[in-house]
């Protein structure tokens, strides 16, 4: 293991981590009382609820503690999840199980729209992980 992938967050990567940290309670929380309270309604979309926030949980301590393997695999899934769901929530809900591509409805996962019922939040923080993550890596090379 080299020294920048042991090396823990300063700076910006703290904020990084703390929004992530912030985003994988947030998303917890709903998945699991989406799960709990009416997963007869849209379990495919429920189900990527809870994939997103255990997404958010293991992206947020590989980030922290500097697992930056786990972060690039981590990140680049909520990535792809991201835009993936995002674009078929807002092209054909009906696919996920939910009756419309409301980003704040009932329904809604973490990712729908791309994430606006988080303030875009989700499709924001991958690219910022990612410039993050290859900062660090620069960082480690030159060092």
């Amino acid at each position: 293991m080299s020294a920048s992938s042991r090396q823990r967050p300063s700076g910006v990567g703290r904020v990084l981590v703390a929004v992530y940290a912030i985003l994988a309670i947030a998303a917890l929380g709903r998945s699991v009382f989406q799960i709990v309270d009416r997963f007869d309604e849209a379990p495919i979309a429920f189900s990527l609820s809870a994939v997103a926030a255990l997404v958010y949980v293991v992206a947020t301590l590989a980030l922290g503690l500097g697992w930056d393997r786990i972060a690039w695999i981590t990140v680049s899934f909520e990535l792809a999840g991201v835009l993936l769901v995002g674009g078929i929530s807002l092209l054909a809900p009906a696919l996920l199980g939910l009756d419309d591509a409301n980003p704040f409805g009932r329904e809604a996962t973490v990712w729908s729209a791309f994430g606006a019922g988080y303030l875009f939040i989700p499709l924001a923080l991958p690219v910022l992980g990612i410039f993050w993550l290859r900062h660090r890596a620069r960082a480690g090379v030159v060092a």
